[in-house]
């Protein structure tokens, strides 16, 4: 099925409505109630275990593991969630031909796992599927090029040596480049459509990318208007998009006919001092028409993490905002610890925030092609740092109405430093998951085990927590 038959079959569903909610208010399963409070564990496999630990000088695991960056529930059955991996393990490294990552895993492909609750609460994996080029070919979680959103990113291999289109021969400009891939993907965000096909939004274009049952790419939305994969584009200033801090939650109407996604942090919109603020955006795709629209969220810091983005109904979603911070301290021990440690789950309604595009231009409000909204020559992300917003409001721009709806460290003394993943089970009834990194973590550039304490590895940690998703 390409997507656009299968947007085509969306025209009879319907549009946009106040009042659409497929949410079931009671549980679906017993398994919630016999669910332990500390979490269960997901499976893994070994990657690798052959290097060295900076630390330690111990062999240490690098582990897959890793489906925490994105979470949502199967819709065809019950007690079953669907989890997606990123890039593959990865840390940050400058070498010879300039800063980048190191990929320790060159070869990995970004996948989505499907894993089942039993009743006793343990999880096991049904299935992974790997992700494809539109012809069949496995993608790589390798950067893109620069005229897609690449931020200059050079990959390297564990050994220092940068990834080569062929390893085996030495590097050359014009016959033997570094290797990038366009249809490299840091998966962030996922959908899971009852077709039995899936969107992912990344942090690299950011991409949104909508693949069918087996993996195999069937459409593509971002925001660069020559890309010949796009069936619809995003607006222009979403390729303002910090690095590593793109699409990080992707969810969809319950008609499934709009998507909605929220950028992890604030754009770079116009530069790299923009970003350093509380203001992000959130943007939602009409599936049968393109258009788009956008809102703003307002974090409680300044360069926190939107994590996470999960339907309740038509209007109203769930949000993760944390910061990175360890409640145990993490790899750098406990005199890194952090009691209060932001880890928490806000229910938002994008009725209540100002929708961008219906901003009624005028002398000082004026649109711009790549940057969108600007007030007195300034783009919103300038504008709240310099006046702040109450002027911003003054505007009449207004972000989304926010309300706290579970704090995981004050409910389960969350541990990790990363909280990806949504699971909305019934009304009363929420999955977490973290994403783990491989369980590897990194000091200035050199790859580590990742712990969560002295004695504790990182892993992917499901949680169920008992709260009022919907509220009043």
């Amino acid at each position: 099925m390409t997507s656009k038959v299968w947007l085509a079959s969306l025209v009879s569903v319907g549009v946009l409505s106040g009042c659409a909610n497929n949410l079931v208010t009671a549980p679906t399963s017993s398994f919630v109630d016999n669910f332990p409070k500390q979490g269960s564990e997901l499976p893994y496999s070994v990657l690798r275990d052959d290097l060295i630990d900076s630390k330690t000088n111990q062999p240490f695991e690098i582990r897959n593991g890793g489906f925490g960056s994105a979470m949502t529930a199967n819709p065809n059955q019950a007690n079953q969630f669907y989890a997606l991996t990123d890039r593959g393990p990865n840390a940050d490294y400058s070498g010879e031909y300039g800063k980048g990552k190191s990929f320790p895993v060159a070869s990995y492909t970004p996948r989505i796992g499907l894993f089942e609750v039993s009743a006793d609460g343990k999880v096991s994996m049904v299935k992974s599927i790997l992700l494809k080029r539109p012809e069949g070919s496995l993608i790589s979680g390798l950067p893109n090029t620069s005229a897609l959103g690449g931020t200059g990113e050079t990959p390297y291999h564990s050994n220092g040596q940068p990834v080569l289109m062929n390893d085996n021969k030495p590097y050359d400009k014009a016959t033997n480049a570094i290797k990038l891939d366009d249809y490299g993907l840091d998966g962030e965000g996922l959908v899971a459509l009852k077709d039995g096909t899936f969107w992912v939004s990344d942090e690299y274009g950011p991409h949104i990318v909508h693949f069918d049952s087996n993996g195999v790419e069937i459409g593509r939305i971002n925001a660069f208007k020559d890309d010949s994969r796009d069936i619809y584009h995003l607006p222009a200033v979403f390729q303002h998009r910090r690095a590593n801090r793109g699409m990080e939650g992707l969810a969809i109407t319950p008609d499934e006919t709009t998507l909605v996604g929220i950028m992890q942090s604030t754009l770079q919109n116009p530069d790299k001092a923009a970003q350093k603020s509380d203001l992000t955006r959130i943007v939602t795709v009409n599936l049968i028409t393109g258009k788009t629209e956008q809102y703003l969220y307002r974090q409680e810091q300044n360069e926190n993490s939107n994590s996470e983005i999960s339907t309740l109904t038509a209007n109203k979603f769930l949000v993760i905002e944390r910061d990175g911070g360890f409640l145990l301290g993490g790899p750098d021990g406990m005199s890194k610890a952090k009691p209060n440690a932001q880890k928490h789950v806000y229910r938002i309604d994008l009725s209540t925030g100002t929708s961008l595009s219906n901003v009624a231009l005028s002398s000082s409000i004026t649109r711009d092609e790549s940057h969108g909204l600007m007030i007195d020559g300034l783009t919103l992300e300038q504008f709240t740092i310099k006046n702040g917003w109450e002027a911003l409001a003054e505007k009449g721009i207004k972000p989304v109405n926010k309300t706290l709806v579970v704090d995981m460290v004050k409910a389960v003394a969350y541990p990790h430093d990363k909280m990806e993943g949504l699971w909305v089970i019934d009304g009363h009834h929420l999955g977490v998951l973290n994403d783990d990194d491989f369980a590897t973590w990194s000091t200035k550039g050199k790859l580590e085990q990742k712990h969560l304490d002295k004695n504790t590895i990182d892993s992917n940690r499901l949680y169920i927590i008992k709260a009022d998703l919907m509220g009043k």
